[in-house]
């Protein structure tokens, strides 16, 4: 396989991009060219949400081609075009064989929540300081531990007597929240989402970690719960204000992620009504906030 590198500056990301995809590019990547100098610039978006901006000031874009005649043909119609203007070809080059498989895996280590609690992918040995572990492999279904919002949400189970308590996991992407509480004790553990590919996920997740949840599509919640969990996107938790606090028990705990630091506010007036949030945990712009019932 052969590698072409390509700078440009932002306007024209998505022009080459498209035009890359069309001349048979096997994959198109977008990276900060000034990354790891002075001049990076870094943008920050939301899971499951399209990023902010289709580049960055100064992008290289870097695509896949199955032959060197292919990119090269790529060059050749590219460089006419009124969408070049700007752009620069940085080179050809030939991508040694790899295994991808194990490369991929490289990519995705054990990450600690806490000092003894690890999530941990099947192919790697658990780490001599965990106690508690959570057997978990990237998949289509967000919520592997590796995003602040999901770490977080961990740390927060961690620390709290979960033991005997019915819980549900509302958005449960890969079931991680859930397995989490069934781990640290929960006894009725319920994990829900709209996505059925992320409800399969769930319970195949928690199968093989050797705990009992409900997983299924949002109907499946019902009653009171002493935690509710949910961590998706500030929008919908918005909407979705009087149902979650509706499934949380007298004395029970919410637990809300997926939030920026900058929509506190208005997670906190949309709950007025029904809760009062606060902000329980920061990590990398994103933050947790928790309430009371």
């Amino acid at each position: 396989m052969f590698e072409l590198g390509l700078l440009c500056p932002e306007d024209r990301v998505e022009a080459l991009s498209d035009a890359l995809e069309a001349l048979d590019a096997l994959s198109v990547s977008v990276e900060d060219a000034d990354a790891q100098t002075d001049a990076e610039h870094a943008l920050f978006g939301e899971p499951g949400l399209p990023p902010p901006k289709a580049g960055w000031q100064r992008s290289r874009v870097t695509a896949l081609f199955a032959a060197e005649a292919g990119a090269r043909e790529a060059v050749r119609l590219l460089q006419p075009q009124d969408f070049f203007a700007g752009c620069e070809v940085l080179g050809i080059a030939a991508v040694a064989d790899q295994d991808w498989v194990r490369l991929t895996q490289s990519q995705f280590a054990p990450v600690a929540i806490t000092a003894d609690f690890w999530i941990v992918p099947t192919w790697h040995e658990p780490p001599a300081a965990a106690r508690r572990i959570i057997r978990l492999d990237p998949g289509l279904a967000f919520g592997t531990g590796t995003h602040p919002t999901t770490r977080m949400c961990l740390r927060w189970i961690a620390t709290q007597p979960m033991q005997g308590q019915r819980v549900l996991d509302y958005g449960c992407g890969s079931g991680i929240l859930a397995i989490a509480a069934a781990r640290f004790g929960a006894t009725s553990v319920d994990a829900v989402d709209i996505d059925p590919a992320a409800v399969e996920a769930a319970q195949a997740n928690a199968v093989a970690n050797g705990v009992q949840i409900t997983t299924g599509l949002p109907d499946v919640a019902n009653g009171r719960y002493r935690t509710v969990l949910a961590n998706i996107l500030a929008t919908p938790l918005k909407m979705l204000a009087p149902l979650l606090c509706g499934h949380v028990a007298p004395g029970g705990s919410l637990v809300l992620a997926g939030i920026l630091e900058r929509q506190a506010d208005e997670l906190k007036a949309a709950y007025a009504p029904l809760a009062r949030l606060e902000v329980s945990d920061r990590e990398e712009g994103w933050i947790l906030m928790t309430a009371r019932l």
